[in-house]
Formats: C-alpha cells, structure tokens, sequence
C-alpha cells in the first residue's frame, strides 16, 4: 500500500512539478504528516525531491529526472477505459485504479501535451444522472462490480412482488439515465434487473464463461427498443402544428415520435399534419397532450377528445 503510494507521489510531481505538502495529501487521501514521512523516504531511496520555501514553494522534482514506473496493472488497465466517466467508476468501487492510472498516463506525456488533459476536463464534463436523483450509488454496485470482473456466479435476492432468490452469472452493468442495470444470465435467459431493487448479493463460489459473441451495448440497445414497443399498447391519432411536429421527441418517447413522424400525412395549408401516435395508455395519452397544450388536436378515440375537452374548459374557467 505505502509503495503503491510512494510511485503514485513521485508520478504527481513529475507531472504537475511543484505541489505543497496540502495539495499531495489531498491528491493522496492522505495527511500532511504522512506526505513528510514519504518525502523524507524518498529522499533516503534516492529519489531526487525536495522542499522550495516561500509562497509558491513547495515540492518538486530536481530537474529532468523521470520515473519509469509507468506501467499498468490489471486493475488500472481494466479502469482506463473508465476514466472519462469518474463518477460512474467511483459508485462501481473503481474510484483509486482511476486516478492511478489518470496519473501514470499524464506521468508517460511530454510536458508540452500534460496540460491537454486539464484543458479538456475543464471544456467538457459528463454528468450521467438525471435530474433530482438520487446521488447515492445502489447499496450492492460494488459488489456487483466485482463479480462482473471476475465473471463470478452470484446468489441475488430480488425485489419484485416480494422478493426472489436467483442464481445470476453477471454479464454486465448499465447506467441509464442515472439508473443502474444488472444484465447476467439465469438459466437460458438473459435478464435485467434494477440494482437498486436488490437486497441482497453472494458469490456461491463459482465463476462462468461468457458467450464470446455476447456485445453489452448491443444487447441493451435491443432489449430497451423491445421494451419501449412493448409498453406502447395504444395508438391514438391526433392533428399536430408545426410546432408540436417539432416539439413531439420532447414530449413522448422516441420510437412514438419517429412512428408518428414516419406515419404523418401531407400539411395543411396551416402546417398541421395528421398521424397516429402509439402510447403506453389512454391515461399516459391524456397526459402527453396537456403537455402539447394547443399545439395537438385528438381526433381519436372519443373518450381521450372529451377528456382534453373537459380539460380545456376547465382552463379556460381557471384564467377567465
């Protein structure tokens, strides 16, 4: 542990050049007394380091002098691919092989192109979450994490009308839209659960082997396209103005504005198109068009246009 830190504190100051004992030991998770302790060990290893007093001192590197230890090991090559998504890896227990390698990366660079890492991570940042959300990751992640890596068969309590005992091999791990998914096979079946849905996890002791063939992006793609014609049991059909023609990916799921569009007749001379436009239900419809506001007509069926109808005389009783 101490010697992973020792390489770490030396790759920190070969890439940034000066550090102050307080910007190491925060970098390191560390206290000041303990960086001391480091530095005073590196310097009996032979390690070229030392102080530089006054207000922009601090501790560097004597000039030119590179460390070779660069390179990566398992975890950290493992965590590389992760390194643009810190907050995703850090809820998976990935956080520390992260930095390591974050760092061993910028250490390999000339000077000249160090810098091109802080000018990216300030220009552009990827926050996964949602909106409101919850920012406390899934009490069993990391420990799914591992598995996952591991190709380690787990024994899951689930959650889902009472809870459930299944005997998963975990295939992977998905973050949609600030929610953790668990794909793994059970039996025949490849499923997905919720993370957050599940009490409890253990490893029974035995590992599997994946399908060579099975890709994780591919597979999600095609079971969230399932899922969403699968929950788009109604189709309604409504005039839209150019407006909501513009507005409607905003307003329902993309595959039912793309079925709309796609299914969409010729404009009126005011712009305003026909179509047919499948939900989820009657009651989901009713909301969707309050959001269009005057923007969408229901034509079809009579029920959804006499609740908008109501709908709208009460408004117009509200603001009158």
């Amino acid at each position: 542990m101490r010697a992973a830190r020792l390489i770490n504190l030396v790759l920190l100051l070969q890439s940034r050049g000066t550090m102050t004992a307080t910007e190491l030991a925060a970098e390191l998770e560390v206290s000041e007394r303990t960086v001391y302790r480091d530095v005073l060990a590196l310097s009996a290893a032979g390690v070229p380091v030392y102080a530089e007093q006054g207000r922009s001192g601090g501790y560097r590197l004597v000039g030119g002098y590179r460390t070779r230890l660069t390179g990566l090991n398992r975890d950290e090559a493992e965590a590389l691919f992760l390194a643009g998504l810190p907050g995703p890896a850090r809820d998976m227990g990935l956080g520390e092989p992260v930095r390591s390698v974050r760092r061993k990366m910028l250490a390999a660079l000339p000077a000249g192109l160090r810098e091109a890492s802080e000018r990216a991570g300030q220009r552009f940042h990827l926050d996964a979450p949602g909106w409101f959300d919850d920012t406390e990751p899934p009490e069993h992640l990391a420990a799914l994490a591992r598995a996952v890596w591991q190709d380690r068969v787990l024994i899951m309590r689930y959650r889902r009308d009472g809870e459930v005992t299944r005997t998963v091999s975990p295939y992977g791990l998905v973050l949609k839209n600030g929610v953790w998914y668990l794909v793994g096979r059970v039996g025949d079946d490849l499923r997905s659960y919720r993370v957050d849905r599940i009490a409890g996890v253990e490893e029974d002791g035995a590992s599997f082997v994946r399908e060579t063939d099975f890709d994780l992006p591919s597979f999600w793609a095609e079971r969230a396209a399932a899922f969403v014609r699968r929950m788009l049991r109604e189709t309604i059909t409504i005039r839209l103005s150019p407006h909501g023609q513009r507005i409607l990916r905003h307003v329902v799921e993309p595959p039912a504005a793309q079925e709309a569009l796609d299914a969409a007749g010729e404009p009126d001379p005011g712009g305003w198109v026909r179509t047919r436009l499948p939900v989820e239900s009657i009651d989901v419809a009713y909301t969707y068009l309050l959001r269009f506001g005057p923007e969408a007509e229901v034509l079809e069926p009579p029920a959804l246009r006499a609740r908008l109808t109501e709908a709208a005389r009460r408004l117009s009783d509200l603001y009158r």
